[in-house]
C-alpha cells in the first residue's frame, strides 16, 4: 500500500462512488436503531469461540466492527466516523497525510478518535520511512533501503515509535519484510537491502524497536512481493516464484518477524500460483490458514493490504473481495476509501447472518483483535 491517494487511486475511487452510493441506503439502514439489539445467541452466534473470551459477549455487528479499519479526509473526524466508533462498528482508522497537518491538530484528531470508540480505537499510519509516511512530522527520517544496520533500524524504530504513540497512533503498517529481486523490482527502493538473512535481521530490530515504545508494528506484504515488477494498488501481480524460492528467500523475513512476536502480518495482494492458482494471497486460504497460520504458527492478526488496490477491483466487488479475505483467515480489512464501508459492512453482515461457519469465523477474528488492543493497552 501507498501512502497518499494518488490519481490512480482517487480514479478507483471514483469508479467505487457510484457503487458506494447506491448502497448507502443499505448502509444507513444497516447503521440505524438496532445497533445496541444483540443478535439472538444459538449455536451461529459464536460456535466453538462461545467460551473463548470477551468477543462471544459482542453482538454481531460489533464483532463485524472489530474486523474493519475505516479512512476519511481532512483533519477532523466527520460524523459517520464517530457514529462507527460509537456503534462498534469499526476498529479505527488508518490515517494518511490530509489528516495529520499539524502535531497538535493531529493530538486533538486521535482524541476524539478515542473518546468516540471508548479508548479502544486501533489508529494506524504507513510510517515505513522516508517518502512513505503517514505522519510527516514523525520517523523514521530515512526510508528502509537507507536505515543503516539492525541496531541503526531498531533505534529509528523505536524513536518514530516514541512519536507516533505520542501523537495518538497505536498501529503502524511496517516494515516492509520484502527481499527485492534486483533493482527493477517495484519495492527495491522502500526494502531494506541485503540477503534474505540481512533483511530478516533489520525486520525483527524494527519489530523489536516498535514493541519497545509500545506501537505494534506489522511485516508486510505476505508471503513477499520481491519479485514484483508493478504495484498491486496499479495492477494485477503474478508471482511465479517456485515454492522452494518463495520459502528460502521470500519467506525468511517473514520468519524472522514471527520469531520476534511480531503483533501483524499484512497480507499481498499478488498471485501465487505456486500456493493457490485462483486466490490472491489476501484470498486465499492455502496461504493465510495453510501457510501462515498452520506452518508457520502465527498466533496474531492476519491484516489484509488496501481493498482497494487495482488487483482487488479487477476481480471482484469490494463487498466480496472482504467476504473472501475474511473466509480465507484475514483478521482486518483495511479500507482506504471513505464509502467503502457502506458496501462492505452490508455483505460481511449478510454473510454472517447466512452462514454459521462464516459467523464462526468472524468471531474468532474478533477475538483476535481484541487480544491485540489489550496488548496494546487499548479498552
Amino acid at each position: 500500500m501507498r501512502l497518499s491517494r494518488d490519481p490512480a487511486a482517487r480514479r478507483r475511487l471514483a469508479a467505487l462512488a457510484g457503487c458506494a452510493l447506491a448502497s448507502l441506503g443499505i448502509g444507513l439502514l444497516v447503521g440505524s436503531s438496532r445497533d445496541e439489539v444483540p443478535e439472538r445467541p444459538g449455536p451461529s452466534a459464536a460456535g466453538p469461540a462461545k467460551s473463548r473470551g470477551p468477543a462471544a459477549r459482542l453482538t454481531l455487528r460489533r464483532q463485524l466492527g472489530q474486523l474493519l479499519v475505516s479512512s476519511f479526509d481532512g483533519p477532523t473526524a466527520p460524523p459517520y466516523i464517530v457514529r462507527r466508533l460509537r456503534a462498534g462498528e469499526t476498529t479505527g482508522v488508518i490515517l494518511f497525510t490530509t489528516n495529520a497537518r499539524s502535531p497538535g491538530g493531529l493530538r486533538s484528531l486521535t482524541r476524539a478518535l478515542q473518546r468516540a470508540a471508548g479508548g479502544a480505537a486501533l489508529v494506524a499510519a504507513d510510517q515505513e520511512g522516508g517518502g512513505i509516511r503517514s505522519v510527516p512530522f514523525a520517523g523514521p527520517d530515512a526510508g528502509q533501503a537507507g536505515q543503516g544496520g539492525a541496531a541503526e533500524v531498531q533505534q529509528a524504530a523505536a524513536a518514530a515509535g516514541r512519536r507516533l504513540r505520542g501523537l495518538g497512533v497505536n498501529l503502524n503498517l511496517a516494515p516492509v519484510a520484502d527481499v527485492p529481486a534486483g533493482a527493477r523490482a517495484v519495492l527495491a527502493g522502500r526494502s531494506f537491502p541485503g540477503s534474505p538473512a540481512a533483511v530478516g535481521e533489520r525486520v525483527r530490530a524494527a519489530v523489536r524497536g516498535s514493541r519497545r515504545s509500545r506501537v505494534a508494528a506489522t511485516a508486510k506484504h505476505f508471503p513477499g512481493l520481491g519479485a514484483a515488477r508493478s504495484n498491486t494498488d496499479d495492477a494485477a501481480v503474478s508471482i511465479g516464484s517456485p515454492r522452494a524460492r518463495l520459502e528460502s528467500r521470500d519467506l525468511r523475513p517473514f520468519r524472522a518477524a514471527l520469531a520476534e512476536d511480531v503483533p501483524l502480518v499484512m497480507a499481498s495482494h499478488a498471485l501465487y500460483p505456486a500456493y493457490d492458482e485462483r486466490r490472491i494471497a489476501s484470498q486465499s486460504r492455502a496461504l493465510l490458514t495453510g501457510l501462515l497460520r498452520r506452518r508457520l504458527r502465527f498466533r496474531g492478526v492476519v491484516v489484509t493490504d488496501s481493498l482497494e488496490a487495482q488487483a482487488v477491483l479487477d476481480r471482484s466487488g469490494i463487498g466480496e473481495a472482504a467476504r473472501r479475505s475474511v473466509e480465507a483467515g484475514a483478521d482486518l480489512v483495511l479500507m482506504t476509501g471513505s464509502a467503502s464501508w457502506n458496501d462492505v459492512f452490508p455483505a460481511l453482515l449478510a454473510e454472517a447472518r447466512r452462514s454459521t461457519q462464516f459467523r464462526r469465523r468472524v468471531a474468532q477474528s474478533a477475538g483476535r483483535v481484541l487480544a491485540l488492543k489489550r496488548r496494546l493497552g487499548l479498552r
